[in-house]
């Protein structure tokens, strides 16, 4: 581990160790670099800032759905994209002004709109029905003050993890530009709403070339000029261009950058950044994954077939993805001791497995590594991002407690909680344990 953050990560895995944040008791815990968000926020105000451009940047809240994470990024300046009613009570609970919430979702129930409209939050909608409920609760008395736009899927392609694709011919999202009269309706949409003030895009995700993130934003932004041009004003005023810079799993490094992209935007859109529109954008995971680590003690250690295997607390309950998908979500695993001091040693090969019980339940297969043993930990690297709010509940896990932490000069280590592990009373709620039992039909 080199760097500065590698530094403090090395100062808090062994200090999470010390403390007993992790143990017997909590054998599965998440940390957080504070001082890894403010910079990870700081970078991206820089990378975009532009003299006379209106920029709001709002975190994706499905990235870190965490109270005391989204009001940390409040207070750096970023807003909250929500997408569903629990995330935009999480971003409300966080002290997210409504100026600086945007709403999307390809499934907004009426309720939801009804909602947003009432609290002024920006709305993107997904699909021409959307619009007309849009429309309908307009003309009553539930309030016109939310910023509206449209989402458009400019149809540009896939990245390299079809799933995570979001402006392919055939994607879910948005309106499809290039399906016949598609443009067109679009255009007619704007000029009979003269209110619809927002356009909206998000080509980009885990897999997908800067290349083709810039590409779905020229899209964007040259439809609105479009827009401007049939209406012979200045309708659209706000360009929302989405999120989803991709994020290096191989090493620390911020690779690419928020800074590599907004070069690129500036290089390819120009009159992105002319003046003439305000700007949203809507990262999440490019601003959490490096700052997060998963730390997890070993259980056992074994073999099969020759090959060692290390029986941890981490597995599909906390990495999901990487489990299930391994190929597009690997994961950096760094073993640890006893004392959470990485350990030295010669690279042994082994699989490194988690509690849950099926067989690929396996967050790293075949790793050289130096051979763990029981009592030994290990932490996942770059978890910051959907690791701790995509909890699976297999075998009734409990989801783990999350702590942030800060570093002194000295290598002190602070704790924060940022959210208390899941007790079994809490699990047996959950779970319906208040109600009755179901009873047999007569």
């Amino acid at each position: 581990m080199n760097g500065e953050l590698g530094i403090r990560r090395e100062h808090a895995l062994r200090a999470a160790v010390e403390h007993g944040l992790v143990g017997e008791r909590e054998p599965v815990v998440g940390l957080l670099d504070i001082t890894g968000i403010e910079e990870s926020a700081t970078s991206l105000h820089a990378a975009f800032a532009t003299p006379g451009v209106m920029i709001t940047h709002t975190f994706a809240v499905k990235a870190a759905s965490l109270v005391p994470v989204l009001a940390l990024l409040g207070e750096c300046g970023l807003g909250a994209e929500v997408a569903s009613p629990g995330e935009l009570a999480l971003a409300r609970a966080a002290g997210i002004p409504a100026d600086r919430i945007v709403l999307d979702s390809p499934a907004k129930t009426v309720a939801e709109l009804r909602e947003a409209l009432a609290l002024g939050i920006a709305l993107n909608a997904d699909n021409p029905e959307e619009l007309a409920r849009i429309d309908a609760l307009r003309a009553g008395a539930e309030g016109s003050g939310s910023p509206v736009g449209l989402r458009v899927n400019p149809q540009i392609g896939a990245g390299s993890i079809g799933a995570m694709s979001t402006a392919t011919a055939t994607s879910k999202f948005g309106v499809a530009l290039r399906d016949p009269g598609a443009e067109e309706w679009v255009l007619r949409a704007y000029a009979e709403r003269p209110w619809l003030n927002r356009l909206h895009t998000h080509t980009g995700s885990q897999g997908v070339p800067l290349e083709l993130m810039a590409a779905g934003v020229k899209a964007a932004y040259e439809l609105a000029e479009r827009i401007n041009a049939a209406a012979r004003r200045q309708q659209v005023t706000v360009l929302d261009i989405g999120g989803g810079l991709p994020v290096n799993f191989g090493s620390d490094d911020t690779t690419p950058s928020f800074a590599d992209y907004a070069d690129l935007l500036r290089a390819e859109v120009p009159g992105l950044f002319d003046g003439r529109y305000g700007l949203v954008t809507e990262f999440g995971r490019s601003l959490l994954a490096k700052n997060g680590t998963v730390l997890a003690r070993v259980e056992y250690a074994k073999s099969a077939g020759g090959r060692p295997i290390a029986v941890t607390h981490a597995g599909a309950q906390v990495a999901t993805r990487t489990v299930f998908v391994p190929d597009a979500w690997p994961l950096r695993v760094l073993a640890l001791d006893a004392k959470g001091q990485e350990k030295s040693g010669d690279p042994v090969v082994q699989d490194v497995a988690g509690p849950c019980c099926f067989a690929g339940d396996l967050v790293a297969t075949g790793r050289p590594l130096p051979l763990l043993e029981a009592g030994d930990h290990v932490a996942l690297l770059d978890t910051g991002a959907y690791y701790f709010s995509n909890h699976f509940a297999y075998n009734s896990l409990p989801r783990p407690a999350v702590h942030g932490y800060a570093v002194r000069a000295d290598g002190t280590v602070e704790f924060a909680p940022v959210r208390t592990a899941q007790s079994e009373a809490e699990l047996i709620a959950e779970s319906g344990g208040a109600l009755p039992p179901l009873r047999r039909g007569n």
